[in-house]
């Protein structure tokens, strides 16, 4: 799962870059952001999917609904800053979605915590 994570992360910033092109030209995000986006929530929901084949073989120490949560956390953040971004139509709006991009890797961070640290 971490390399999943690691490519994640790199294709986020990758995307951060694209977003704030964006945002310094006070434009709403275009297609191919949204197709980035895109592509990261397609590989946050197969990180969805092993991280919950992994709670089954959970060691012991680790708190499983504290990572559920952050995987499901990761799952949503975006979906959501995009949502905020086609209803604020403004530089505001499309810097929703670069916080967004930040905080994913973050939580992926997070989630490496709960799983190697915590045992």
């Amino acid at each position: 799962m971490i390399e999943l994570q690691q490519a994640l992360a790199i294709l986020c910033a990758v995307t951060a870059v694209a977003v704030l092109v964006q945002v310094i030209r006070n434009r709403p995000p275009n297609v191919l952001v949204l197709g980035l986006l895109a592509v990261i929530e397609v590989g946050l929901l197969v990180q969805l999917v092993i991280g919950l084949r992994l709670v089954g073989d959970a060691p012991p120490g680790v708190s499983v609904g504290t990572f559920l949560g952050y995987l499901l956390a990761s799952l949503v953040i975006l979906p959501l800053a995009v949502g905020w971004s086609w209803a604020e139509r403004s530089r505001g709006g499309t810097a929703t979605i670069l916080v967004g991009l930040v905080v994913v890797p973050y939580l992926f961070v997070r989630l490496y915590q709960i799983w190697v640290l915590q045992q």
